[in-house]
């Protein structure tokens, strides 16, 4: 039968060779990878944590400023005269095209009625019922982000998005200490969005994707992408925790990496208790991790492309002294007169040229032997079984053999209650009983042992022990053995019944002829003791112990 080439034991080990290789790759892939995906979550959580404190301290120490700049404005002698109306809306015009980001500045009477503003907006109107007002009386107010109806209507609005603002308002006092008014202002809420690009634009070079938001204390976004602003917060931060930083999912359906930082005031200024988030998108946090792991694993494959055809080669040189010994094996089995070669090499090559060219002489020897039973010169014509010259050659070949002679169960069976069925039913029914008998012995035995003819209703087998078998295995094979020539024979219209007595003995040194007889005398005991039954040699004793103590084994 041809093989297949993938059969091929160089096949199996160019695949072998190469599968180890891929899936070593693999772990290593998927092992460095992880590792580096989490090293990459880590330093980028890290990152963006740091940028959204750097991102809150601005914005804490920005609105400190100008909570600073209101203070030292509101002590001016211009503001602090009543009647001085047109100076206070000069020095508020002023300091509104110096810092654009105040949307409006105004200043308050005692009452709460708007007296001088920036462009003269609100002026003549009260604002005493608003948080501007009320709680900027007392002391210094910063008031959280929020819209302004009325003055959005009043300011310019190129975007047309809604205007927000922060409040920033304190008292202003005459001379003698007196409450005279407010100062008021609002913030335009651009100002903490140009903070935002000032400070993460350059970022997106080496942090691509990165977002902020600015998050209130009541958990809504103010600052940050449009699709976020006014809703709740999905940052998902735990504020308990030591660890300013995650990876979650949010409602758009992307994973990413988040950073986070409170507001906690500076000098004396509380803050507004604002959140600063900031985001990187996983996949792209993390795309140069990926990309290692998938360069890996493309080297990997590489290799093991490049480890497989280095296998294939290899194989060849082992195989090529097998392939001899398979060649000349061939050869041999289909007639030719060829030796096993001696391959010199690798000590287990050479050790299995060696095995094979003994056994192929062991063969060569046995089937001489087999060829000397089988002929028919040596087989008894009636059972089919070789005969009494047949067991006299097979003893001297065995005898001839070099090395120490194996170890043999001799027995000697004689048919019990043959004779009446040569009486009654003839010779020719005897004969057929005869080979029925012989076809139930070859059966029996196993490859190895003979069963022979010795003459007339005697027959004699030889039964070859493998290692660690003893007299008990030849006992218990001859009572199978007993057991099968007892089955019922239906010959000439009848069913006929025979047995068989056995005697037994071992074979391991010294002449055949000398054990045989031991044999033979056995089975007269065995006749003697009322048939059907095994005797073996010796009688009692020793032997007659170890049979009784060894469990049955097949033949």
């Amino acid at each position: 039968m041809q093989m297949l080439p993938f059969q091929s034991l160089r096949a199996k080990f160019a695949v072998v060779v190469a599968l180890s290789v891929l899936v070593i790759t693999c772990i290593f892939g998927s092992v460095i990878g992880a590792s580096a995906i989490s090293r990459h979550k880590e330093q980028t959580g890290h990152q963006l944590a740091e940028y959204a404190a750097s991102m809150i301290d601005r914005l804490d120490r920005d609105m400190h400023s100008r909570a600073k700049e209101l203070s030292v404005l509101s002590a001016m002698e211009a503001l602090r005269n009543p009647q001085n109306v047109a100076e206070a809306r000069s020095l508020l015009n002023h300091l509104n095209a110096q810092f654009p980001s105040y949307s409006w500045i105004g200043l308050t009477d005692a009452q709460g009625t708007v007296v001088a503003s920036t462009g003269r907006l609100l002026e003549g109107l009260s604002i005493a019922h608003r948080p501007v007002f009320v709680e900027g009386r007392d002391k210094t107010f910063v008031g959280d982000v929020h819209e302004a109806v009325m003055l959005a209507k009043l300011l310019p609005n190129p975007s047309g998005e809604a205007m927000k603002f922060v409040d920033i308002s304190m008292p202003v006092l005459d001379k003698t200490g007196n409450f005279i008014g407010v100062l008021a202002t609002h913030l335009s809420w651009q100002w903490a969005a140009e903070i935002g690009r000032t400070m993460f634009e350059p970022l997106k070079k080496s942090l691509p994707g990165v977002e902020f938001l600015v998050i209130s204390k009541d958990g809504i976004v103010l600052l940050g992408p449009k699709q976020l602003i006014g809703k709740p917060s999905e940052a998902g931060i735990d504020n308990k925790s030591n660890t300013r930083w995650t990876v979650s999912e949010w409602q758009d359906g992307n994973t990413y990496v988040v950073g986070a930082a409170e507001s906690t005031g500076i000098d004396g200024y509380p803050g507004l208790g604002w959140t600063v988030v900031t985001r990187q998108p996983a996949k792209v946090a993390f795309a140069e991790a990926n990309g290692l792991r998938v360069e890996i694993l493309l080297w990997g494959s590489l290799l093991s492309i490049t480890f497989a055809v280095l296998g294939w080669f290899v194989a060849g040189v082992i195989t090529r002294p097998l392939n001899q010994i398979a060649e000349a094996a061939t050869s041999l089995s289909e007639g030719a007169d060829v030796d096993i070669p001696l391959v010199k090499g690798s000590l287990e090559v050479e050790k299995l040229s060696i095995v094979i060219r003994h056994l192929v002489e062991k063969l060569t020897q046995k089937k001489g032997q087999l060829a000397l039973i089988r002929g028919v010169a040596y087989r008894d014509t009636v059972t089919g079984l070789p005969n009494r010259a047949a067991l006299d050659n097979y003893v001297k070949s065995l005898q001839r053999e070099p090395g120490q002679q194996p170890a043999f169960g001799v027995l000697c069976l004689d048919l019990d209650g043959f004779k009446p069925v040569n009486d009654c039913f003839g010779h020719t029914v005897g004969d057929a009983l005869l080979h029925s008998v012989g076809l139930r012995l070859s059966a029996t035995v196993r490859d190895g042992d003979i069963a022979v003819r010795h003459g007339g209703d005697e027959f004699v087998l030889l039964l070859r022990l493998k290692a660690g078998e003893s007299l008990g295995h030849v006992q218990s094979a001859a009572q199978r053995i007993i057991k099968t020539i007892a089955e019922p024979v239906p010959l000439a219209g009848a069913v006929i019944r025979v047995g068989c007595s056995i005697g037994g003995a071992v074979w391991t040194e010294g002449d055949f002829a000398d054990v045989l007889a031991k044999a033979d005398e056995a089975l007269y005991r065995a006749k003697r003791a009322g048939k059907s039954q095994a005797q073996f040699y010796p009688a009692g004793g020793l032997a007659d112990t170890l049979i009784s103590k060894t469990s049955p084994e097949s033949v």
